[in-house]
Protein backbone atom coordinates (compact mmCIF):
# COMPACT_ATOMS: atom_id res chain seq x y z
CA UNK A 1 0.00 0.00 0.00
CA UNK A 2 1.58 3.31 -1.05
CA UNK A 3 1.81 6.44 1.10
CA UNK A 4 -0.86 8.25 -0.90
CA UNK A 5 -3.38 5.54 -0.05
CA UNK A 6 -2.34 5.60 3.60
CA UNK A 7 -2.76 9.38 3.72
CA UNK A 8 -6.25 9.15 2.20
CA UNK A 9 -7.31 6.55 4.77
CA UNK A 10 -5.93 8.68 7.60
CA UNK A 11 -7.81 11.71 6.31
CA UNK A 12 -11.11 9.83 6.04
CA UNK A 13 -10.62 8.43 9.56
CA UNK A 14 -10.01 11.89 11.00
CA UNK A 15 -13.09 13.28 9.26
CA UNK A 16 -15.21 10.43 10.55
CA UNK A 17 -14.09 11.19 14.09
CA UNK A 18 -15.50 14.69 14.04
CA UNK A 19 -18.96 13.41 13.07
CA UNK A 20 -19.51 11.54 16.32
CA UNK A 21 -17.43 8.48 15.47
CA UNK A 22 -19.39 7.79 12.30
CA UNK A 23 -17.87 5.91 9.37
CA UNK A 24 -17.95 7.05 5.75
CA UNK A 25 -17.78 5.28 2.42
CA UNK A 26 -15.50 6.04 -0.50
CA UNK A 27 -16.58 8.66 -3.07
CA UNK A 28 -18.72 7.34 -5.90
CA UNK A 29 -17.97 7.88 -9.56
CA UNK A 30 -19.92 11.14 -9.65
CA UNK A 31 -17.94 12.59 -6.77
CA UNK A 32 -14.68 11.53 -8.41
CA UNK A 33 -15.46 13.71 -11.43
CA UNK A 34 -15.62 16.88 -9.33
CA UNK A 35 -12.86 19.46 -9.55
CA UNK A 36 -9.56 18.29 -8.12
CA UNK A 37 -9.21 19.10 -4.44
CA UNK A 38 -12.94 19.67 -3.89
CA UNK A 39 -14.58 17.92 -0.93
CA UNK A 40 -17.55 15.65 -1.60
CA UNK A 41 -20.20 15.33 1.13
CA UNK A 42 -20.96 11.66 1.62
CA UNK A 43 -23.47 9.90 3.90
CA UNK A 44 -21.96 8.32 6.98
CA UNK A 45 -22.09 4.52 7.15
CA UNK A 46 -22.13 3.99 10.91
CA UNK A 47 -23.41 6.05 13.84
CA UNK A 48 -23.15 5.33 17.57
CA UNK A 49 -25.39 6.86 20.26
CA UNK A 50 -25.69 6.53 24.03
CA UNK A 51 -28.76 7.32 26.16
CA UNK A 52 -28.55 7.86 29.95
CA UNK A 53 -30.80 5.92 32.34
CA UNK A 54 -34.04 7.94 32.31
CA UNK A 55 -35.08 8.07 35.96
CA UNK A 56 -34.93 6.40 39.37
CA UNK A 57 -38.56 7.27 40.14
CA UNK A 58 -41.12 4.47 40.31
CA UNK A 59 -43.57 6.93 38.73
CA UNK A 60 -41.47 7.49 35.62
CA UNK A 61 -43.00 6.84 32.19
CA UNK A 62 -40.45 6.94 29.37
CA UNK A 63 -40.86 6.91 25.59
CA UNK A 64 -37.94 6.27 23.24
CA UNK A 65 -38.28 7.49 19.66
CA UNK A 66 -35.89 6.70 16.80
CA UNK A 67 -35.74 8.26 13.34
CA UNK A 68 -33.41 8.33 10.35
CA UNK A 69 -34.11 10.89 7.60
CA UNK A 70 -34.10 9.59 4.04
CA UNK A 71 -30.66 10.53 2.74
CA UNK A 72 -29.69 10.56 -0.92
CA UNK A 73 -26.72 8.31 -1.64
CA UNK A 74 -27.01 6.27 1.57
CA UNK A 75 -26.26 2.55 1.43
CA UNK A 76 -29.23 0.37 0.42
CA UNK A 77 -28.84 -2.09 3.29
CA UNK A 78 -28.30 -1.64 6.99
CA UNK A 79 -29.92 -1.78 10.41
CA UNK A 80 -30.25 0.11 13.68
CA UNK A 81 -30.90 -1.03 17.23
CA UNK A 82 -31.06 0.49 20.69
CA UNK A 83 -30.14 -1.96 23.43
CA UNK A 84 -29.58 -1.92 27.20
CA UNK A 85 -26.04 -1.34 28.40
CA UNK A 86 -24.79 -4.61 29.86
CA UNK A 87 -21.89 -4.32 32.26
CA UNK A 88 -19.05 -6.66 31.27
CA UNK A 89 -18.13 -9.27 33.84
CA UNK A 90 -14.35 -8.96 33.45
CA UNK A 91 -11.74 -6.60 32.02
CA UNK A 92 -11.85 -8.42 28.72
CA UNK A 93 -15.47 -7.38 28.23
CA UNK A 94 -16.83 -10.96 28.07
CA UNK A 95 -19.78 -12.17 30.06
CA UNK A 96 -19.79 -15.46 31.84
CA UNK A 97 -22.32 -18.23 31.43
CA UNK A 98 -25.05 -16.21 33.06
CA UNK A 99 -24.58 -13.23 30.74
CA UNK A 100 -24.28 -15.00 27.42
CA UNK A 101 -23.29 -11.67 25.97
CA UNK A 102 -19.96 -12.53 24.38
CA UNK A 103 -18.52 -9.11 25.20
CA UNK A 104 -20.48 -6.98 22.78
CA UNK A 105 -22.92 -5.70 25.39
CA UNK A 106 -25.87 -6.81 23.30
CA UNK A 107 -27.25 -9.82 25.09
CA UNK A 108 -30.41 -8.00 26.08
CA UNK A 109 -33.45 -7.55 23.89
CA UNK A 110 -33.50 -4.38 21.81
CA UNK A 111 -35.69 -1.55 23.11
CA UNK A 112 -36.52 -0.70 19.50
CA UNK A 113 -35.38 -1.56 15.99
CA UNK A 114 -36.30 0.80 13.12
CA UNK A 115 -37.68 -0.86 9.99
CA UNK A 116 -37.05 1.84 7.39
CA UNK A 117 -35.64 5.38 7.08
CA UNK A 118 -38.21 8.16 6.91
CA UNK A 119 -40.57 6.66 9.49
CA UNK A 120 -40.09 7.07 13.27
CA UNK A 121 -40.46 4.12 15.59
CA UNK A 122 -41.24 4.24 19.32
CA UNK A 123 -40.62 2.08 22.39
CA UNK A 124 -41.46 2.65 26.05
CA UNK A 125 -40.67 1.63 29.61
CA UNK A 126 -42.00 2.34 33.11
CA UNK A 127 -40.49 2.71 36.57
CA UNK A 128 -37.07 3.57 37.91
CA UNK A 129 -35.07 0.52 36.82
CA UNK A 130 -34.59 1.34 33.13
CA UNK A 131 -30.88 1.12 32.21
CA UNK A 132 -28.72 3.28 30.01
CA UNK A 133 -28.95 2.37 26.32
CA UNK A 134 -26.34 1.86 23.61
CA UNK A 135 -27.29 2.33 19.98
CA UNK A 136 -25.69 1.57 16.64
CA UNK A 137 -27.01 2.34 13.16
CA UNK A 138 -25.38 1.11 9.96
CA UNK A 139 -25.84 1.60 6.23
CA UNK A 140 -28.95 3.52 5.20
CA UNK A 141 -30.03 3.90 8.85
CA UNK A 142 -26.84 5.71 9.90
CA UNK A 143 -27.03 9.20 8.27
CA UNK A 144 -28.71 11.53 10.73
CA UNK A 145 -29.90 8.78 13.08
CA UNK A 146 -31.63 10.55 15.98
CA UNK A 147 -32.99 9.09 19.23
CA UNK A 148 -34.94 10.95 21.93
CA UNK A 149 -35.98 9.73 25.36
CA UNK A 150 -38.83 11.66 26.99
CA UNK A 151 -39.75 10.89 30.60
CA UNK A 152 -42.70 12.12 32.63
CA UNK A 153 -42.58 11.98 36.45
CA UNK A 154 -45.82 13.11 38.12
CA UNK A 155 -44.59 13.59 41.70
CA UNK A 156 -41.51 13.81 43.90
CA UNK A 157 -38.13 15.47 43.43
CA UNK A 158 -37.66 16.42 39.81
CA UNK A 159 -41.31 15.91 38.87
CA UNK A 160 -42.06 17.10 35.36
CA UNK A 161 -40.99 16.29 31.82
CA UNK A 162 -37.37 15.27 31.29
CA UNK A 163 -36.11 15.06 27.72
CA UNK A 164 -32.74 13.98 26.41
CA UNK A 165 -31.46 13.58 22.89
CA UNK A 166 -29.15 10.57 22.88
CA UNK A 167 -25.64 11.67 21.93
CA UNK A 168 -22.48 10.41 20.28
CA UNK A 169 -19.60 9.33 22.57
CA UNK A 170 -16.83 11.89 23.06
CA UNK A 171 -13.87 12.71 25.28
CA UNK A 172 -14.77 16.05 26.92
CA UNK A 173 -17.98 17.71 28.15
CA UNK A 174 -18.85 21.04 29.84
CA UNK A 175 -22.04 21.47 31.90
CA UNK A 176 -22.57 25.01 33.25
CA UNK A 177 -25.82 25.23 35.23
CA UNK A 178 -25.48 22.25 37.58
CA UNK A 179 -25.79 22.66 41.35
CA UNK A 180 -24.76 21.15 44.68
CA UNK A 181 -27.32 23.21 46.62
CA UNK A 182 -29.45 21.59 49.31
CA UNK A 183 -32.64 21.67 47.21
CA UNK A 184 -30.99 20.08 44.17
CA UNK A 185 -30.15 16.45 43.45
CA UNK A 186 -27.86 16.52 40.43
CA UNK A 187 -26.27 13.44 38.90
CA UNK A 188 -23.71 13.27 36.13
CA UNK A 189 -24.24 10.04 34.18
CA UNK A 190 -21.23 8.64 32.34
CA UNK A 191 -21.85 5.83 29.82
CA UNK A 192 -19.14 3.69 28.25
CA UNK A 193 -20.23 2.03 24.97
CA UNK A 194 -16.96 0.23 24.24
CA UNK A 195 -15.37 -3.14 25.01
CA UNK A 196 -12.65 -1.73 27.28
CA UNK A 197 -12.91 0.32 30.45
CA UNK A 198 -12.89 4.12 30.30
CA UNK A 199 -11.30 6.39 32.90
CA UNK A 200 -12.74 9.86 33.50
CA UNK A 201 -12.19 12.87 35.75
CA UNK A 202 -15.09 14.99 37.00
CA UNK A 203 -14.14 18.55 37.95
CA UNK A 204 -16.46 21.08 39.63
CA UNK A 205 -16.14 24.87 39.47
CA UNK A 206 -18.12 27.29 41.62
CA UNK A 207 -18.23 31.04 42.12
CA UNK A 208 -14.75 31.10 43.66
CA UNK A 209 -13.07 28.56 41.40
CA UNK A 210 -12.41 24.83 41.57
CA UNK A 211 -14.28 22.97 44.30
CA UNK A 212 -12.40 20.44 46.37
CA UNK A 213 -13.58 16.98 45.31
CA UNK A 214 -12.99 13.76 47.19
CA UNK A 215 -13.42 11.07 44.51
CA UNK A 216 -13.76 12.96 41.23
CA UNK A 217 -10.48 11.81 39.70
CA UNK A 218 -9.78 8.54 37.92
CA UNK A 219 -13.32 7.17 37.92
CA UNK A 220 -13.40 3.84 36.09
CA UNK A 221 -16.44 3.13 33.92
CA UNK A 222 -16.62 -0.54 33.00
CA UNK A 223 -17.30 -1.69 29.43
CA UNK A 224 -20.92 -1.41 28.25
CA UNK A 225 -22.02 0.22 31.49
CA UNK A 226 -23.19 3.49 33.01
CA UNK A 227 -21.85 5.18 36.12
CA UNK A 228 -24.14 7.67 37.94
CA UNK A 229 -22.25 10.14 40.14
CA UNK A 230 -24.18 12.31 42.61
CA UNK A 231 -22.48 15.71 42.59
CA UNK A 232 -23.08 16.30 46.30
CA UNK A 233 -20.95 13.22 47.08
CA UNK A 234 -17.96 14.78 45.31
CA UNK A 235 -17.79 17.91 47.49
CA UNK A 236 -19.03 19.28 50.79
CA UNK A 237 -19.52 22.77 49.34
CA UNK A 238 -23.12 23.79 48.68
CA UNK A 239 -23.35 26.12 45.71
CA UNK A 240 -26.35 27.11 43.60
CA UNK A 241 -24.41 27.43 40.33
CA UNK A 242 -21.71 24.96 39.38
CA UNK A 243 -19.92 24.10 36.16
CA UNK A 244 -19.17 20.40 35.68
CA UNK A 245 -16.25 19.35 33.48
CA UNK A 246 -16.07 15.71 32.41
CA UNK A 247 -12.77 14.81 30.74
CA UNK A 248 -11.80 11.33 29.58
CA UNK A 249 -8.32 10.01 30.32
CA UNK A 250 -8.76 6.85 28.30
CA UNK A 251 -11.55 5.59 26.05
CA UNK A 252 -14.66 7.57 25.13
CA UNK A 253 -17.99 8.05 26.89
CA UNK A 254 -21.37 9.70 26.68
CA UNK A 255 -22.24 12.12 29.47
CA UNK A 256 -25.27 14.10 30.66
CA UNK A 257 -26.32 15.85 33.87
CA UNK A 258 -29.72 15.13 35.38
CA UNK A 259 -30.77 18.15 37.46
CA UNK A 260 -33.61 17.50 39.91
CA UNK A 261 -35.12 20.18 42.18
CA UNK A 262 -37.29 19.57 45.24
CA UNK A 263 -39.82 22.26 44.21
CA UNK A 264 -39.00 23.39 40.66
CA UNK A 265 -39.13 20.09 38.80
CA UNK A 266 -36.19 18.90 36.75
CA UNK A 267 -34.72 18.06 33.38
CA UNK A 268 -31.59 16.93 31.63
CA UNK A 269 -28.81 19.48 31.25
CA UNK A 270 -27.09 18.76 27.90
CA UNK A 271 -23.44 19.61 27.35
CA UNK A 272 -22.62 23.11 26.17
CA UNK A 273 -21.07 23.69 22.78
CA UNK A 274 -17.27 23.83 22.83
CA UNK A 275 -15.75 26.87 24.58
CA UNK A 276 -15.95 29.87 22.25
CA UNK A 277 -15.94 33.67 22.21
CA UNK A 278 -19.39 33.70 20.60
CA UNK A 279 -22.34 31.60 21.79
CA UNK A 280 -26.04 31.19 20.96
CA UNK A 281 -28.59 29.69 23.38
CA UNK A 282 -31.65 29.12 21.16
CA UNK A 283 -35.36 28.87 21.90
CA UNK A 284 -36.20 30.28 25.32
CA UNK A 285 -39.97 29.72 25.72
CA UNK A 286 -41.96 32.92 25.24
CA UNK A 287 -43.85 32.37 28.52
CA UNK A 288 -40.71 31.85 30.63
CA UNK A 289 -41.23 33.36 34.09
CA UNK A 290 -37.56 33.24 35.13
CA UNK A 291 -34.30 32.77 33.21
CA UNK A 292 -30.92 32.30 34.89
CA UNK A 293 -27.76 32.56 32.78
CA UNK A 294 -24.70 30.60 33.96
CA UNK A 295 -21.31 31.00 32.27
CA UNK A 296 -17.74 29.79 32.79
CA UNK A 297 -14.40 30.38 31.13
CA UNK A 298 -11.83 27.57 31.49
CA UNK A 299 -8.87 29.88 30.92
CA UNK A 300 -7.10 32.05 33.47
CA UNK A 301 -8.25 35.35 31.97
CA UNK A 302 -11.40 37.28 32.93
CA UNK A 303 -13.92 38.21 30.24
CA UNK A 304 -16.93 40.49 29.87
CA UNK A 305 -19.78 38.84 27.99
CA UNK A 306 -22.07 41.07 25.97
CA UNK A 307 -25.63 39.78 26.51
CA UNK A 308 -28.28 40.26 23.81
CA UNK A 309 -31.69 38.73 23.16
CA UNK A 310 -32.56 37.77 19.59
CA UNK A 311 -36.29 38.56 19.56
CA UNK A 312 -38.78 38.35 16.66
CA UNK A 313 -37.99 42.01 15.85
CA UNK A 314 -34.20 41.91 16.20
CA UNK A 315 -31.35 41.96 18.72
CA UNK A 316 -32.18 43.62 22.05
CA UNK A 317 -29.86 44.45 24.93
CA UNK A 318 -31.66 43.69 28.24
CA UNK A 319 -31.72 46.76 30.48
CA UNK A 320 -29.55 46.30 33.55
CA UNK A 321 -27.96 43.12 32.20
CA UNK A 322 -25.94 44.43 29.28
CA UNK A 323 -22.85 42.42 30.25
CA UNK A 324 -21.84 39.54 32.50
CA UNK A 325 -18.36 39.59 34.01
CA UNK A 326 -16.86 36.09 34.14
CA UNK A 327 -13.67 35.57 36.12
CA UNK A 328 -11.16 33.04 34.85
CA UNK A 329 -11.83 29.56 36.24
CA UNK A 330 -14.94 30.71 38.14
CA UNK A 331 -18.66 30.21 37.48
CA UNK A 332 -20.73 33.38 37.04
CA UNK A 333 -24.52 33.62 37.08
CA UNK A 334 -27.16 36.29 36.62
CA UNK A 335 -30.97 36.20 36.87
CA UNK A 336 -32.57 37.71 33.78
CA UNK A 337 -36.18 37.44 34.98
CA UNK A 338 -38.93 37.12 32.37
CA UNK A 339 -36.59 38.39 29.64
CA UNK A 340 -38.66 37.10 26.70
CA UNK A 341 -41.84 38.97 27.81
CA UNK A 342 -44.24 36.86 25.79
CA UNK A 343 -42.15 36.61 22.61
CA UNK A 344 -39.81 34.02 21.15
CA UNK A 345 -36.19 34.63 22.11
CA UNK A 346 -32.63 33.32 22.10
CA UNK A 347 -29.59 34.60 23.97
CA UNK A 348 -26.59 35.73 21.94
CA UNK A 349 -23.39 36.05 23.98
CA UNK A 350 -20.24 37.70 22.68
CA UNK A 351 -16.95 37.94 24.56
CA UNK A 352 -15.33 41.37 24.51
CA UNK A 353 -12.03 39.53 24.00
CA UNK A 354 -12.86 36.88 21.40
CA UNK A 355 -9.71 34.94 22.31
CA UNK A 356 -11.19 34.06 25.74
CA UNK A 357 -13.39 30.93 25.35
CA UNK A 358 -16.64 30.57 27.30
CA UNK A 359 -19.28 27.89 27.92
CA UNK A 360 -22.82 28.77 29.02
CA UNK A 361 -26.35 27.54 29.70
CA UNK A 362 -29.65 28.92 31.00
CA UNK A 363 -32.13 27.46 33.43
CA UNK A 364 -35.67 28.34 32.40
CA UNK A 365 -38.75 28.30 34.63
CA UNK A 366 -42.37 28.25 33.48
CA UNK A 367 -45.44 28.56 35.68
CA UNK A 368 -46.22 30.39 38.90
CA UNK A 369 -45.02 29.87 42.49
CA UNK A 370 -45.79 26.37 43.71
CA UNK A 371 -46.54 25.15 40.20
CA UNK A 372 -43.28 25.73 38.37
CA UNK A 373 -41.23 23.48 36.13
CA UNK A 374 -37.65 23.87 34.90
CA UNK A 375 -35.60 23.08 31.81
CA UNK A 376 -32.11 23.87 30.57
CA UNK A 377 -30.79 25.29 27.30
CA UNK A 378 -27.03 25.13 26.76
CA UNK A 379 -25.03 27.07 24.21
CA UNK A 380 -25.73 25.19 20.98
CA UNK A 381 -23.83 24.22 17.88
CA UNK A 382 -25.29 25.52 14.60
CA UNK A 383 -27.68 23.37 12.59
CA UNK A 384 -25.08 22.94 9.84
CA UNK A 385 -26.37 20.83 6.94
CA UNK A 386 -29.42 19.36 8.69
CA UNK A 387 -30.82 18.88 12.20
CA UNK A 388 -33.44 16.40 13.35
CA UNK A 389 -35.83 16.22 16.32
CA UNK A 390 -38.26 13.43 17.16
CA UNK A 391 -41.28 12.77 19.43
CA UNK A 392 -43.15 15.81 18.11
CA UNK A 393 -46.90 16.42 18.26
CA UNK A 394 -49.02 19.11 16.58
CA UNK A 395 -50.17 20.76 19.81
CA UNK A 396 -47.22 20.10 22.12
CA UNK A 397 -44.24 21.13 19.97
CA UNK A 398 -42.62 24.52 19.43
CA UNK A 399 -39.76 24.87 16.92
CA UNK A 400 -37.58 27.96 17.41
CA UNK A 401 -35.09 29.06 14.74
CA UNK A 402 -32.47 31.80 15.19
CA UNK A 403 -30.32 33.56 12.57
CA UNK A 404 -27.98 35.80 14.60
CA UNK A 405 -25.69 36.91 11.76
CA UNK A 406 -27.81 37.23 8.61
CA UNK A 407 -31.15 36.46 7.01
CA UNK A 408 -31.64 32.72 6.56
CA UNK A 409 -33.93 30.55 4.49
CA UNK A 410 -34.84 27.29 6.21
CA UNK A 411 -36.74 24.22 5.03
CA UNK A 412 -38.63 22.23 7.67
CA UNK A 413 -39.95 18.74 6.92
CA UNK A 414 -42.35 16.72 9.05
CA UNK A 415 -42.04 12.97 8.63
CA UNK A 416 -44.81 10.42 8.61
CA UNK A 417 -46.09 9.57 12.08
CA UNK A 418 -45.20 6.53 14.16
CA UNK A 419 -48.66 5.13 13.38
CA UNK A 420 -49.35 6.68 9.99
CA UNK A 421 -49.52 9.90 8.02
CA UNK A 422 -47.87 11.59 5.03
CA UNK A 423 -44.74 13.75 5.18
CA UNK A 424 -45.04 17.51 4.59
CA UNK A 425 -42.58 20.42 4.12
CA UNK A 426 -42.54 24.20 4.50
CA UNK A 427 -39.88 26.84 3.87
CA UNK A 428 -39.39 29.86 6.14
CA UNK A 429 -37.33 33.05 6.06
CA UNK A 430 -35.76 34.14 9.37
CA UNK A 431 -34.53 37.73 9.35
CA UNK A 432 -31.04 38.63 10.55
CA UNK A 433 -30.72 38.91 14.33
CA UNK A 434 -34.13 37.39 15.07
CA UNK A 435 -35.69 34.30 16.59
CA UNK A 436 -38.90 32.90 15.14
CA UNK A 437 -41.23 30.26 16.56
CA UNK A 438 -42.04 28.87 13.13
CA UNK A 439 -45.32 27.14 12.32
CA UNK A 440 -43.78 23.77 11.55
CA UNK A 441 -45.68 21.54 9.13
CA UNK A 442 -47.82 18.68 10.42
CA UNK A 443 -48.05 15.40 8.47
CA UNK A 444 -51.37 14.89 6.71
CA UNK A 445 -53.46 12.28 8.54
CA UNK A 446 -50.80 11.93 11.22
CA UNK A 447 -51.16 9.29 13.90
CA UNK A 448 -48.66 9.09 16.75
CA UNK A 449 -45.60 11.35 16.96
CA UNK A 450 -43.40 12.49 14.11
CA UNK A 451 -39.93 13.84 13.32
CA UNK A 452 -38.96 17.33 12.17
CA UNK A 453 -35.87 17.99 10.08
CA UNK A 454 -34.44 21.49 9.68
CA UNK A 455 -32.32 22.24 6.59
CA UNK A 456 -30.79 25.71 6.05
CA UNK A 457 -30.89 26.74 2.39
CA UNK A 458 -28.63 29.77 2.72
CA UNK A 459 -25.04 30.18 3.86
CA UNK A 460 -25.73 32.10 7.08
CA UNK A 461 -25.45 30.23 10.41
CA UNK A 462 -28.73 28.95 11.84
CA UNK A 463 -29.46 27.72 15.38
CA UNK A 464 -32.57 25.87 16.49
CA UNK A 465 -34.28 24.19 19.41
CA UNK A 466 -37.43 22.21 20.00
CA UNK A 467 -39.71 22.51 23.04
CA UNK A 468 -42.12 19.75 24.09
CA UNK A 469 -44.87 20.82 26.49
CA UNK A 470 -47.91 19.45 28.26
CA UNK A 471 -49.74 20.13 31.52
CA UNK A 472 -50.23 17.98 34.61
CA UNK A 473 -52.32 19.21 37.58
CA UNK A 474 -51.89 22.83 36.39
CA UNK A 475 -48.09 22.45 36.28
CA UNK A 476 -46.58 23.27 32.85
CA UNK A 477 -44.40 20.26 32.13
CA UNK A 478 -41.83 20.98 29.41
CA UNK A 479 -38.37 20.16 28.05
CA UNK A 480 -36.11 21.88 25.50
CA UNK A 481 -33.52 20.27 23.22
CA UNK A 482 -31.12 22.25 21.00
CA UNK A 483 -30.86 20.92 17.43
CA UNK A 484 -27.24 20.68 16.26
CA UNK A 485 -26.20 19.12 12.97
CA UNK A 486 -27.42 15.49 12.89
CA UNK A 487 -24.10 14.13 11.56
CA UNK A 488 -25.75 12.75 8.45
CA UNK A 489 -22.84 13.45 6.13
CA UNK A 490 -19.14 14.22 6.17
CA UNK A 491 -16.89 16.10 3.77
CA UNK A 492 -14.31 13.80 2.18
CA UNK A 493 -11.60 15.55 0.13
CA UNK A 494 -10.87 14.09 -3.28
CA UNK A 495 -7.43 12.54 -3.69
CA UNK A 496 -5.45 11.59 -6.76
CA UNK A 497 -2.39 9.43 -7.23
CA UNK A 498 1.02 11.09 -7.35
CA UNK A 499 3.52 8.45 -8.46
CA UNK A 500 6.39 10.90 -8.05
CA UNK A 501 6.16 10.42 -4.30
CA UNK A 502 7.65 6.95 -4.78
CA UNK A 503 10.84 8.54 -6.13
CA UNK A 504 11.34 10.70 -3.04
Amino acid sequence: MNRTTLSLIAGVTALAAVTGFAAVSSPDAGAANEAAGAAARLPVERTSLVCPPPSTSDLAETAYTSFTPVTKGAEGEGKAALEPAVQAADEGGKEGKDGGDGGDGKGEKSVLEPKEPGKPVVGDTSGGEAPALLGTAEGRFAPGWTVQQTTTVTAGTGRGMLGAACTAPDTEFWFPGASTDADRTDYVHVINPDDSAAVVDIELYGKDGALKTAVGEGITVKPHSAEPVLLSTLTDEKQANVTVHVVVRSGRVGAAVQALDDKLGGDWLPASADPSGSLVLPGIPKDATAVRLVAFTPGGADVDLKVRLASPSGLITPAGNETLHVKGGMTAAVDLGDITRGEAGSLVLTAADASVPVVAAVRVLRGEDGKQESAFIPAARPVGTRATSVDNTAKGTTLAVTAPEGTAKVKVTASAGTEGGTAASKTFTVKAGTTQNVEAPVPAGVKGTYALTVEPESGTPVYASRTLATEEDDVPFFTVQPLPDDRGSVAVPEASEDLSILQK
